[in-house]
């Protein structure tokens, strides 16, 4: 008799349960994009380091409109001005210049008249203590912590880190990735059709998909319908990878080799099949640190799936946790039929009205209808019950992976 129904929430704690953090290692500033930082980066001095300009101008003391200042020097970018100001000078400044001493603010060249002498500058608006000057440490501080462990880098936290200072950064290993597709029926990409013969989409999509979780994918196998070829895929894919996701034969025909595979290969199954539509056969188990995904043939099933499980796995194997979602919940804009034992991952467009989200089924919800994910914005959960669940009900949504 085959175990009971998981939920969604039980399978991903188990899956949560399972994950040990990878090793880190050390990364250029320019190899680190979209990966994980393992240790925080700290400011190794004050950002900005000196007062400086924040305008093209003239440094000059504080004082009303209509003074005549002689400009007695210049301060660039890089080459600050050695003099200090004295009384009724002024010293000309380029944005990001230092500020030179004695002078503590900065009068924007807009806002000064070359008419008076030969060296000499009016001023035609007040200046105050302060103005346009950006203090030093402004932006950060020496010592304090500008990105903790487990950011995502993108560019703007790769420009913070250059500016504190680094250039290497601590970062967790990529998680290394197999994909394994099953089925002697399955072609690939553009090769041409026999009869009862398909494209190989999971593949390319769960490679892609993997990839842009900050994996390092292999590139993917194609598991035939036979027993010991698949024992054979499987046993080198374990001895390489960190994670390994099977596409495919984790149902119970009799050309399903996968999970008699896995058993003799030594991986203890965790859970098999979770109370969701699409997705119910979904596979979990694991050997040693190496965490196995058999999830469905269906396409989208395998993206749900991924995104449920899979995704919380590889961030959690880089030691982050999944970031937040912008909006957790919509309103549903159109009725949809319930499944009365299994959660469904409706693929839903989202869009604004009068202030709410609402969410629409983004056309028909078949698990091999793969362009139900084309154009979709989010999984909406619909709870399990009877009939329908009304149009205008609240519903949880789940970022779908891409």
């Amino acid at each position: 008799m085959p175990p009971p129904l998981l939920t969604i929430a039980e399978a991903r704690s188990l899956v949560l349960n399972a994950v040990l953090p990878l090793a880190s290692e050390s990364v250029a500033i320019p190899q680190a994009r979209d990966r994980i930082l393992a240790a925080d980066v700290q400011v190794a001095g004050d950002v900005p380091p000196f007062p400086c300009s924040a305008m093209d101008g003239y440094a000059v003391a504080p004082g009303p409109a209509g003074r005549t200042l002689r400009v007695v020097g210049e301060s660039r970018a890089g080459a600050p001005s050695a003099q200090s100001l004295g009384q009724g000078q002024a010293i000309r400044i380029s944005t990001g210049a230092a500020v030179p001493d004695s002078a503590t603010a900065v009068i924007p060249q807009e806002d000064v008249s070359l008419e008076g002498g030969e060296g000499e500058i009016i001023t035609r608006a007040a200046v105050h203590e302060g103005d346009n000057v950006r203090d030093r440490g402004e932006d950060m501080r020496a010592g304090s912590t500008v990105l903790p462990a487990g950011t995502l880098l993108g560019a703007a936290e790769l420009g913070a880190a250059v500016s504190a200072g680094a250039a290497q950064l601590t970062v967790a290993r990529r998680p290394a990735v197999h994909v394994l597709s099953t089925g002697d029926e399955l072609k690939a990409p553009g090769e041409p059709l026999g009869p009862g013969e398909i494209h190989n989409s999971n593949a390319p999509m769960l490679v892609a998909l993997a990839e842009h979780q900050g994996a390092a994918c292999a590139p993917p196998i194609r598991l035939p319908d036979d027993r010991a070829a698949t024992e054979a895929g499987l046993a080198e894919a374990l001895e390489h990878a960190d994670l390994v996701i099977i596409s495919g034969g984790v149902s119970v025909g009799p050309h399903d080799h996968v999970k008699p595979a896995l058993e003799t290969l030594g991986v203890e199954q965790v859970f098999w099949r979770v109370a969701l539509q699409p997705g119910k056969p979904t596979w979990f188990g694991r050997r040693g640190n190496t965490l196995v995904f058999g999830l469905p043939g269906n396409p989208v099933s395998s993206v749900v799936t991924f995104g449920l499980f899979v995704r919380p796995a590889l961030a959690a194997l880089q030691g982050r946790a999944e970031a937040p979602r912008l909006e957790s919940e919509a309103i549903l804009a159109a009725p949809v039929a319930r499944n009365p034992d299994r959660e469904q991952a409706i693929r839903v467009r989202l869009e604004r009205h009068d202030g709410r989200l609402t969410a629409s089924p983004n056309g028909p919800q078949g698990s091999h209808i793969v362009t139900s994910l084309l154009g979709a914005d989010a999984l909406a959960l619909i709870a399990p019950g009877e009939g329908e669940l009304a149009a205008g009900a609240t519903v949880p949504l789940e970022p779908l992976p891409r």
